[in-house]
């Protein structure tokens, strides 16, 4: 009788024990916390200090508090804030979507684990095949203390010119490691590669399109094989 072939499974999360899921997690908690620092540093220059950490608590969102910060410095109303939460926040449905069918148990238990649901979670999640549940709350309660320490430093002082540079440099990695930690055969050495090369090239040649450079890069390296 012929066993039933094994799924492959991403190399970090074949170890055993969590040290799989800490290699994995660990550099993109190191990331979150530099994009913590610059976002409580930018803030703190608007905000009350507690209003400052609240909003890391309660939002836990990057992209939509430095959205939320941008808007205020312009003098934006509460509509144009609430809009643009659900524009930036309706990706997540079609992360949920992706995860349902990989995380058991009630609507309540569900819920809680939406609450860890980052685009970085999502991926190790993902990744993690069966353990997708066990993957999405020990990496996003990693990436949450990793945010909430991060504004924290922000707000005390700790912005720097250097910093500033890191984390302009880690946010095409934070893409890129995104897809690297999902690599399964040739294939998908091949989209990280070119991945990789694109966000460069556009970094290099395009400057004013870098920041957007990952997002383009991800877009590319994502359509089916016969595409690409």
């Amino acid at each position: 009788m012929m066993s039933s072939p094994q799924v492959p499974t991403t190399t970090p999360f074949a170890k055993p024990g969590g040290g799989g899921l800490l290699l994995s997690a660990a550099p993109l908690a190191a990331a979150i916390g530099v994009f913590g620092m610059i976002f409580g540093a930018a803030a703190g220059l608007q905000m009350d200090v507690s209003l400052v950490l609240g909003m890391s608590l309660l939002i836990f969102s990057g992209t939509l508090q430095f959205a939320t910060l941008g808007l205020i410095a312009s003098g934006a109303g509460v509509a144009a804030v609430v809009l643009t939460a659900l524009a930036l926040n309706a990706r997540h449905l079609v992360l949920g979507a992706v995860l349902r069918p990989r995380i058991e148990g009630s609507p309540l238990r569900r819920a809680v684990l939406a609450w860890f649901m980052l685009d970085e979670s999502f991926g190790l999640a993902v990744a993690s095949g069966r353990r997708a549940s066990f993957v999405l709350l020990a990496s996003g309660a990693l990436f949450f203390i990793a945010w909430q320490l991060g504004t924290l430093l922000g707000v005390l002082g700790a912005r720097l010119i250097a910093v500033e540079g890191l984390a302009a440099a880690l946010f095409p990695v934070l893409f890129i490691g995104l897809t690297a930690i999902t690599v399964r055969g040739r294939e998908g050495i091949l989209r990280v590669a070119m991945a990789a090369g694109l966000v460069i090239g556009i970094s290099l040649l395009m400057p004013d399109l870098a920041a957007f450079a990952p997002i383009i890069a991800a877009l590319v390296v994502a359509l089916p094989g016969r595409v690409l």
